[in-house]
């Protein structure tokens, strides 16, 4: 039958549907039979008017359509999927399954989909929130108020849940979302199912309690036991995420850990499969044992040509961990782990050079970060970028300016032509790619007239469509504006009324830790850029309570060369009560050191000079500065900052957006700024305390530039 692919020309789409159903339940996505089907659907497409029969085959056909049959299929889905149509909940979901299959984040259908989805909550259970949220998370979209919908059913659900797929399916959902007085609810019900789980379930739940920062030793310790009595059950994957997660979750337990490294390298020394040797050797890195075998370092050498960029990145981050660890790295510079790293360079400068399509190399870099691909591949990737100038479009500009920021390079010929792009095709941009676009901008201190327009256009984008935006992410569009130096009145009053907090408050609830103290700070520094910039507004102050909290934790230790600062300030300036350091200002700025000089630019004393007890520099103990302190006529508060690299862009000594915002607002707030930029402070010129003393006073009593 398989070589008369002919006879299934006569077959009608929806007879055609079910068959390539078919062959999916038998996993035959991949066989010849089912490139039949793919070519009819395409000769046939114009002629489907059923959505069922549509998102059927959509589903099945994922992995052998043509980029060019995919778009047509998201354009045809597009036109049949009807958002006031409650019968069509499933063609909906079986779009989002399209789509998470074949990686593409189509915007408005998703939209689309979701407004549909959105109206069957209600009905939902477990199994299917499951399902949805699990593709929407890969997808990486979630909107607020379909994670109150689905936190509001699942509440209604708990009960119901009484086995245990069921049950981990809640908790996986319901946990990260949830209040901590319902995560204690959890928990207590977890306790009884642990040993009723299988593996994955025992997986999913341990990476879970990672997830939401567990503190519930006592169900810690029933989980750690249930995997230690099962680890021969478990597959690679499964070994690494749980040796991750207990490791995260800080649980100690030296015997469990010793018997996880054993079986972390006997299932190394059995695998082919490069995904699971990157996992298995991050999680190895994670151990505090310092020494790798020698045939683990051979596998892993034998896997670096088959590694994706992402595996390298990887791996190159486990290797550097080794190196530290392993004393006898210091006395052999060649190393194995040296010869491995240059593999993995060699290995990825080749992948690189064999890329010729934009796209296809922002896919593969976008999600990099860290030392060994920013130190070996970041320059031969900028170079690629410029070569590839003529490809950057409308499409993928998001994507093209998170990836320049993420690498902190400032790279004006790609900056402007992302500008030009925006400007021209605003309105074919999805709304949520826009911050991206602006991010590179904002955050690397670029400007020039073309970004000028270019913000502007945004603006009035942003403006047209902000009912899209959750309350999080529209503080996160204004505050970036207001970064760079645009305060749109609508969207700040929008902002800051009373029905916008307190959804936002609502919001709030439903965010992980980390994304919601990250939001709280995004408001704080819209607050307090609104406040020093726009008094005209007449927003209020209020978020002292909360930067209090911030200060109290954030304790730090001085650097060698701010210890160094700190007492040639004080030489200077003609002693210690000339000078305090660790000096929060209005509005929570923190200083490194500060004093004071008057009309004739002579140092004037501290009544209660400040000193450093060693290192360490404690923010909360200081209170903000009162400006309204009565100073000499003509006196001024001087504030001293030294910028480590962190405070440039990473291939040119220029300040980064956050460090000209804070000299900018401090300037307002009454400050004559001195910046210390460190690769000044450490240049040859100054190699001797005279030098730097020179340096301090020129910078301190010289007349300010305009």
């Amino acid at each position: 039958m398989l070589h008369k692919f002919g006879f299934f020309c006569r077959f009608s789409m929806p007879c055609l549907s079910k068959l390539a159903t078919c062959l999916t339940d038998l996993h035959l996505q991949q066989s010849p039979l089912m490139g039949h089907i793919v070519n009819i659907l395409s000769q046939r497409l114009s002629s489907i008017d059923d959505p069922r029969v549509l998102t059927t085959l959509m589903i099945s056909v994922a992995n052998l359509a043509s980029p060019k049959l995919r778009d047509a299929l998201i354009n045809k889905a597009d036109q049949l999927l009807d958002p006031t149509n409650t019968s069509t909940f499933n063609d909906s979901r079986r779009v989002v399954q399209f789509l998470r299959s074949i990686r593409n984040i189509h915007r408005p259908l998703l939209e689309k989909c979701n407004k549909i989805i959105s109206q069957h909550i209600h009905t939902m259970d477990v199994d299917d929130i499951s399902i949805i949220a699990g593709m929407y998370l890969f997808l990486q979209i979630s909107t607020f108020d379909f994670r109150l919908a689905i936190k509001k059913r699942l509440h209604e659900l708990v009960d119901s849940c009484n086995d245990p797929l069921s049950f981990t399916k809640l908790f996986l959902c319901l946990a990260p979302i949830a209040s901590e007085e319902t995560i204690e609810r959890l928990e207590e019900l977890a306790f009884l199912w642990v040993d009723d789980l299988d593996v994955q379930q025992t997986v999913g739940m341990v990476e879970t309690l990672d997830s939401i920062r567990s503190k519930n030793h006592a169900l810690l310790q029933r989980f750690a036991s249930a995997i230690e009595c099962s680890l021969s059950l478990y597959k690679p994957l499964e070994v690494a995420r749980v040796t991750q997660s207990l490791y995260q979750l800080h649980y100690k337990n030296p015997e469990l850990f010793k018997k996880l490294r054993q079986v972390n390298i006997h299932l190394l020394r059995k695998t082919v499969i490069p995904h699971e040797v990157t996992a298995l050797v991050r999680a190895l890195s994670l151990m505090p044992y310092s020494r790798l075998e020698e045939d683990v370092i051979i596998r892993v050498e034998a896997m670096v040509s088959q590694c994706s960029f992402t595996n390298l990145n990887t791996l190159a981050s486990a290797i550097g961990k080794w190196m530290r660890k392993d004393e006898s790295y210091s006395t052999n510079a060649r190393s194995r782990y040296v010869s491995l790293l240059q593999d993995m360079t060699n290995c990825g400068l080749k992948k690189l050079q064999a890329i010729d399509r934009l796209d296809l190399l922002l896919d593969e870099v976008k999600p990099i970060s860290g030392d060994w691909f920013e130190e070996t591949l970041v320059e031969e990737t900028v170079v690629i970028l410029h070569r590839m100038i003529d490809q950057i479009n409308w499409a993928n500009l998001p994507d093209l300016g998170l990836f320049l920021t993420r690498i902190n390079h400032l790279c004006p010929l790609l900056m402007e032509r992302i500008a030009s792009l925006a400007i021209k095709d605003i309105d074919k941009i999805h709304p949520s790619g826009i911050y991206n676009i602006m991010l590179p901008f904002s955050t690397m201190n670029y400007h020039s007239v073309q970004v000028d327009e270019m913000f502007d256009v945004c603006i009035q984008r942003i403006t047209r469509t902000i009912s899209f935006f959750d309350p999080h992410l529209l503080v996160y569009i204004v505050n970036l504006m207001a970064n760079a130096d645009y305060f749109p009145e609508e969207l700040v009053r929008k902002i800051f009324s009373v029905d916008f907090l307190a959804k936002m408050d609502a919001q709030l609830e439903t965010l992980s830790d980390v994304l919601n103290i990250r939001a709280r700070i995004r408001l704080r520094d819209l607050n307090r850029n609104v406040c020093i910039q726009c008094p005209d507004l007449q927003v209020p102050w209020f978020h002292n309570d909360f930067c209090q909290e911030m200060l109290k934790k954030n304790n730090i230790f001085l650097s060698p060369a701010q210890q160094q600062i700190h007492t040639l300030l004080a030489e200077v300036l003609g002693g210690i009560e000339y000078v305090q350091a660790a000096v929060v200002t209005p509005y929570f700025y923190t200083i490194d050191f500060e004093c004071i000089l008057d009309k004739n630019m002579q140092p004037l004393p501290y009544s209660e000079p400040s000193t450093l007890l060693g290192e360490e520099v404690q923010w909360g103990k200081a209170s903000p500065v009162n400006m309204e302190d009565k100073l000499p006529p003509g006196a001024q508060r001087v504030a001293v900052d030294f910028l480590g690299r962190r405070s440039f862009t990473k291939n040119v000594s220029h300040c980064l957006g956050e460090i000209a915002v804070k000299k900018r607002h401090l300037e307002i707030l009454g400050y004559r700024v001195v910046q210390i930029p460190h690769f000044e402070w450490n240049s040859m010129e100054l190699s001797t305390n005279d030098a730097w003393k020179e340096y301090l006073r020129k910078k301190l009593f010289s007349e300010p530039s305009a």
